[in-house]
């Protein structure tokens, strides 16, 4: 348990140095964002080595996982419709996360996401921490736990959507986690084709 609670303080330290406003404007943050990753993937396999066995990416996995992403997209879409008519910052919040992808090359981006931000991402946080909680807990508390710390790591930014978005994603893939921990592969292919898709194949603007 110590062990989790410190992986959590380091994940709210990368992500208040990517995030804050103090911050944010001294580092690039799709290079902090891919250093915090594999920190965090290095982290998880000191803890907990062996988190890989078992994952699989067989033609079931790929498919539910392309599925959760695309599912996943059409519920932002819908969200972003909806709250853009009942918040007048919504739109102006949703532009500033998109503003972090200016200048930079796409087809990196892609990559990054793909092969490493996606994948570490739910490595630490569905199969490093929320496994971890469960265990020491129940599955239904090692889901709550998980999903509150994966938005209030997000709060930094001063941003409602983001927070939101964050919440919403870390549910879906908690969910899906505390019912199917044996799809890890799939959720981590889910999260890596989601960021593609929402940040550089169809942007919802």
């Amino acid at each position: 348990m110590k062990e989790a609670i410190t992986g959590f303080c380091i994940a709210a330290v990368l992500w208040t140095v990517m995030f804050s406003p103090w911050t944010a404007p001294h580092v690039n943050f799709w290079v902090m964002m891919t250093c915090s990753g594999m920190t965090l993937t290095l982290y998880s396999t000191w803890a907990a080595p062996g988190w890989w066995k078992g994952i699989k990416l067989d033609l079931d996995n790929i498919l539910l996982g392309a599925g959760l992403a695309a599912v996943l997209w059409g519920v932002f879409w819908v969200g972003d419709r909806l709250s853009s008519l009942m918040f007048d910052f919504a739109r102006p919040q949703v532009d500033m996360i998109y503003s972090m992808k200016d200048g930079s090359n796409p087809w990196v981006l892609t990559a990054l996401m793909l092969l490493i931000i996606g994948p570490a991402e739910e490595i630490f946080w569905r199969g490093y921490l929320q496994k971890s909680f469960s265990k020491r807990w129940n599955p239904n508390i090692g889901f709550v736990v998980t999903t509150l710390m994966y938005s209030l790591v997000h709060i930094s930014k001063f941003n409602f959507m983001l927070i939101m978005a964050a919440a919403v994603a870390g549910f879906v893939w908690g969910l899906a986690y505390r019912f199917y921990p044996e799809k890890l592969g799939a959720i981590i292919l889910s999260h890596a084709l989601w960021d593609c898709a929402v940040f550089i194949w169809f942007p919802i603007m």
